[in-house]
């Protein structure tokens, strides 16, 4: 049974490895909460990335032998199980050996008396008289002769067997001890380790939400960048912007900039594409049918139908309607009177469809509590009732200032919108047959600098010389590639905090330092494809979104793409 101490051994190295893993403490590492700047933010994701790693580095040795450890274990209890039914069997064993024994022993005690009364009576002399002749003498102390060997071999037999069973009753006990000795200190130290393992499990899960949390808080500065917020063209047009043009001089080359085309989101109804499809001579109607599909109705809804609007009170479908401020009123004197008639038509369809309370803010529809009148007025009045609908409900119609020249499908109440280039000839007149470019839109091709605020972060123009764009390309490598910390791919400067890379450093691990030009090819889904790079390293193509994605996160100051379909230009 020496098996037992050599298991027993394995055992014990398996659990001091485990039990003796470095504990990472995360007293930096703190969540997120709503008051925090860009600075602060940029903060704690420095200090929860170091805790992540420093537990990674932790646990990473020490996963095999905790995962051994838990194999020796299972393998030991199972062994512990087959050596309890060997003793077991032992037991039952030595008990019918006893048993036997006591047996053995009243024979050997009878054979022992036997034997001395035969040696003490039956002697030569004894015999020789008591014979009758030679033959009976020689028969019977041939006999005695048998009578005492037998005798003999039982008596040693009985001897041995007593010996045998006294020796396989002590190494029982000792097997016995040793099992329960194992198996308390299995049961013990099982208990220490699966506490361990369960306080690791709970930090890991603290750590990985937290993280989570920050990686949301992420996500919102990437959505700033990006421009994922609720926008209309509201009562006054866009100011354009000398330096977001292409045909601006940053003054210097070469020279980069990302153009978007359209913002902020691109389904439903484009405002812009409703006032050039106007301009072409389309009635309401075609205009809603063009963005919502042919599928739709337009059904005349009871006027009198009351609207919630929060912070304001009730007021009739048509009463809310008039205080809608979506779209330029002088559109109307610019041939764009249809265009008004197809917004007031997607207003009340929309506020209908969202059922209950609807917010007075971008976020739902502007709403203001003096009616806007004029062309705006008119054109309500003039479409007195009609919504939209589908499957026999209000249409939650969806719009927003400028698509870039391409409208994305979405679905409500079953129905779905269809995804097509908006231009006056499909995607052969894509860019220059666009009704937003018709129209005029300043957010149809447009490079960002600017948040919505007007911060530039110190930026006068959107573009980037060399070394920029190859910086771009740096932290698309360590997204994308690995190699580096992907939590340190945020923008430099005093707008975003945190602990960024530096251009060095990204270089030092992407290995681009210069970039002469840039193109890149378009998918039929309304989206950039792919962008094509030349570098001082060569070419290198690289998936839209990606760089998409890369470009937001990294480039300096506001500088961001607001569309999934964009260009980069080179001067």
């Amino acid at each position: 049974m020496r098996i037992l101490p050599h298991l027993f051994i394995c055992l014990v190295v398996s659990l001091f490895v485990v039990l003796f893993v470095p504990v990472v403490h995360a007293e930096d590492c703190i969540p997120p909460s709503s008051s925090d700047n860009p600075s602060a933010l940029g903060d704690k994701i420095a200090k929860c990335q170091e805790a992540w790693n420093q537990m990674e580095k932790a646990i990473k040795p020490h996963a095999d032998a905790l995962r051994k450890m838990e194999s020796d274990i299972a393998a030991f209890q199972g062994r512990i199980k087959v050596i309890g039914g060997e003793v077991a069997k032992k037991e039952m064993a030595i008990a019918s050996g006893e048993k036997e024994l006591a047996g053995f022993l009243g024979l050997a005690g009878r054979r022992i008396r036997q034997f001395y009364i035969r040696n003490t009576i039956n002697t030569p002399v004894t015999a020789f008289f008591s014979s009758m002749n030679v033959g009976s003498l020689l028969r019977d102390m041939a006999y005695q002769k048998s009578v005492t060997n037998e005798d003999k071999r039982s008596i040693t037999h009985t001897a041995l067997s007593v010996k045998d069973l006294e020796n396989k009753k002590k190494t029982l006990e000792s097997e016995r001890a040793m099992l329960a000795y194992i198996k308390e200190e299995t049961d013990k130290r099982a208990v220490s380790v699966r506490k361990l393992v369960g306080e690791a499990s709970a930090y890991q899960s603290k750590l990985t939400g937290i993280i989570a949390s920050l990686t949301a808080k992420q996500r919102e500065i990437l959505s700033e960048k990006s421009g994922t917020f609720q926008t209309t063209v509201g009562d006054v047009p866009l100011a354009d912007d000398p330096a977001s043009r292409p045909d601006y001089d940053p003054g210097f080359s070469p020279a980069f900039a990302a153009f978007s085309f359209g913002a902020p989101h691109f389904r439903g109804m484009s405002q812009y594409g409703a006032f050039g499809r106007a301009k072409q001579n389309q009635g309401y109607e075609q205009i809603l049918k063009a963005y919502y599909g042919n599928g739709i109705e337009i059904k005349d809804h009871n006027p009198d139908a009351q609207i919630q609007v929060q912070g304001y009170g009730t007021y009739s479908l048509e009463e809310y309607a008039k205080r809608i401020y979506e779209m330029p009123g002088s559109w109307g004197d610019e041939g764009g009177m249809e265009a008004l008639k197809a917004q007031a038509i997607a207003a009340r369809s929309y506020a209908l469809a969202r059922g209950g309370s609807i917010c007075a803010t971008e976020a739902c529809q502007v709403f203001k509590p003096s009616p806007k009148g004029g062309n705006w007025e008119r054109a309500v009045n003039d479409t007195r009732g009609k919504v939209i609908y589908t499957n026999g409900s209000p249409f939650s119609a969806w719009y927003a200032s400028t698509s870039g020249g391409y409208q994305e499908s979405y679905s409500s109440n079953g129905y779905s919108t269809p995804g097509f280039w908006d231009t006056a000839s499909g995607r052969g007149g894509w860019t220059s047959q666009a009704y937003e470019k018709i129209a005029g839109s300043p957010w149809f091709y447009k490079g960002w600098y600017r948040s919505r605020s007007g911060d530039s972060c110190g930026r006068s123009h959107p573009w980037l010389n060399s070394e920029e764009m190859a910086d771009i390309l740096n932290a698309w490598s360590v997204l994308f590639r690995g190699g580096g910390d992907s939590g340190r791919v945020t923008p430099q400067g005093p707008c975003w905090g945190g602990n960024p890379y530096n251009m060095s450093e990204l270089k030092s691990i992407g290995g681009y330092s210069s970039v002469s030009g840039v193109s890149v090819t378009y998918s039929d889904s309304g989206v950039t494809a792919n962008v094509t790079v030349q570098t001082d390293k060569g070419s290198i193509t690289i998936n839209g979104s990606d760089f998409y994605k890369a470009f937001n996160l990294r480039a300096p100051g506001r500088i961001s793409l607001k569309s999934g379909l964009f260009n980069i230009e080179k001067k």
